[in-house]
């Protein structure tokens, strides 16, 4: 067992380790009674006669019909078979095992209501490559996640679609063919199941990752521009930044004095008394996206070791609470944070290569090729990252300033957080491409600085896009270059080589 869920401690890495490197996941020893007293509690609850909402009454606006203990039963399976209704492309497997493993850990805290048999084929799935098929389209994060959580809840109760190797099935020959049983839901299970961020969540687990590696790259990059544009240093001296203390700002500035250092290119200064905005003021506009994604990542750890449920058992006391526990919008908000973080990101790196190709600006020849008027350069190329950026304006505006009524306004606000979602997955993706253009740029321009060499870490950083992408004497297609450093970037190649000898880029 590779990651114990506690529901206390487990972190974002955790949840990566689980989706996207195959380990394997497992439930705390101290924590399994927990999860068996709380169904316990229910039963005995439902031997009383008690109402509870959706275990012996309907769920939504029909809450207010009383069901009988067998009708109760049989509520859970029609609560996921009804919700399951997503529509849209197959998210991508790393993304659903997240949201599993993000699910599991609620039930670990013990006031959910469901049985550790169902806990554990739940986790054996997961454990086991049984991955259900989920469609991206279909919660307005809140009640959570019904309808993608169903989906993935059907393959459970014996229903639905999985991928099991690669290969895609029904439901019950992926289980079959894993060596486990269909769960046959008992009382409260159909709602603990669903009921729950925990897709948003495991998505955000994954985008979390991906962000890290892009602030990483755009501060390499930036650094390689800088260079290349013979910037003035005194801005990012430490006492300027002591005086202003916002923790991203001054660890930006710290990583481009050590990754500048040793530049020859630096150490003849232009004369300029200082540079335009988009140099001088890199630590002050990047900085602020660092202190967004650790805004970011503790709200979702801390929704990751939440109970997100509804209702919510409290087996201490024998009672239970309807309330709101499953509401997105702490989720949302953080996503749309982060989206503006990453896209002003892009804004920064679009002005870097808009400098890096003017001749007015670097004091380079006209978009960074010799023979201007028969070569065009790197022109077109800021095209794609201008195009990239502006699409990012668009994206970038927050979904969870939305909301719409549903369930007979039972449900009249909601937090759209898997729509911000989705579009800070594109804005990343983006933001890769931005990077790459700007690395393409800047790695050409310190090449025309010869025989000035580079600083110590942007040199490193120069070397490992030479491996892949050679210098441009004339013109060429670019979109071939563009994916190469892309792929370094989006690798993490890049990173770890520079982070080799200059040690980790703490963000």
């Amino acid at each position: 067992m590779d990651v114990v869920l506690d529901g206390e401690r487990v972190t974002y890495e955790d949840v990566v380790k689980v989706a996207r490197y195959g380990a394997h996941v497992g439930f705390s020893e101290d924590c399994i009674p927990k999860i068996e007293r709380c169904q316990k509690m229910i039963e005995k609850l439902v031997e009383k006669g008690e109402k509870i909402y959706g275990v012996t009454t309907g769920i939504g606006e029909l809450a207010s019909v009383f069901l009988s203990p067998e009708q109760g039963l049989d509520l859970q399976k029609k609560i996921i078979y009804s919700h399951s209704a997503s529509f849209g492309r197959e998210l991508p497997e790393e993304e659903v095992k997240a949201a599993m493993t993000s699910r599991a850990n609620v039930w670990i805290k013990g006031h959910s209501g469901l049985r550790l048999s169902t806990a554990q084929t739940y986790v054996d799935m997961i454990n086991k490559g049984v991955v259900p098929v989920v469609y991206e389209k279909g919660s307005v994060g809140c009640s959570g996640d019904l309808s993608p959580l169903s989906q993935i809840a059907e393959v459970l109760i014996g229903g639905g679609e999985a991928r099991y190797k690669g290969e895609l099935l029904p439901g019950p020959e992926a289980l079959r063919r894993a060596g486990l049983e269909p769960v046959e839901p008992t009382f409260k299970e159909g709602l603990a199941l669903i009921n729950g961020t925990q897709v948003m969540v495991g998505q955000m687990c994954l985008l979390l990752e991906d962000a890290r590696n892009l602030i990483k790259n755009g501060i390499i990059a930036s650094a390689m521009s800088l260079d290349a544009l013979n910037t003035v240093l005194k801005p990012f001296d430490p006492r300027v930044h002591e005086l202003r203390p916002h923790r991203g700002q001054g660890q930006v500035a710290a990583h481009l004095r050590s990754l500048l250092s040793g530049s020859e290119i630096l150490a003849n200064p232009s004369g300029k008394v200082q540079d335009g905005y988009s140099m001088r003021c890199t630590p002050q506009a990047f900085g602020p996206t660092l202190d967004l994604w650790h805004y970011t990542r503790d709200v979702i750890e801390t929704e990751l070791n939440s109970v997100v449920d509804n209702p919510i058992f409290f087996p201490d006391e024998m009672d239970h609470i309807g309330a709101g526990n499953f509401h997105g919008q702490p989720v949302g908000i953080a996503a749309d944070l982060l989206k503006i973080g990453m896209s002003e990101i892009c804004d920064l790196s679009e002005r870097h290569t808009n400098r890096l190709l003017n001749p007015v600006l670097s004091g380079l020849p006209a978009f960074l090729v010799e023979g201007a008027g028969m070569n065009s350069g790197m022109m077109v190329a800021q095209y794609t990252a201008a195009a990239m950026v502006s699409e990012n304006k668009v994206l970038s505006h927050p979904a969870s300033v939305d909301s719409i009524s549903v369930s007979a306004d039972q449900e009249d606000h909601v937090s759209m957080g898997p729509v911000a979602i989705r579009h800070l997955k594109e804005i990343l993706e983006n933001t890769v491409g931005v990077l790459a253009v700007e690395m393409l740029a800047a790695a050409q321009a310190l090449d025309l600085r010869r025989p000035l060499s580079p600083g110590r870490g942007t040199g490193i950083a120069h070397r490992t896009i030479r491996e892949v992408v050679a210098i441009m004497e004339a013109d060429r297609p670019l979109h071939p270059d563009i994916k190469a450093i892309a792929e370094l970037i989006r690798s993490g190649i890049l990173v770890k080589a520079v982070e080799n000898e200059m040690g980790e880029l703490v963000i």
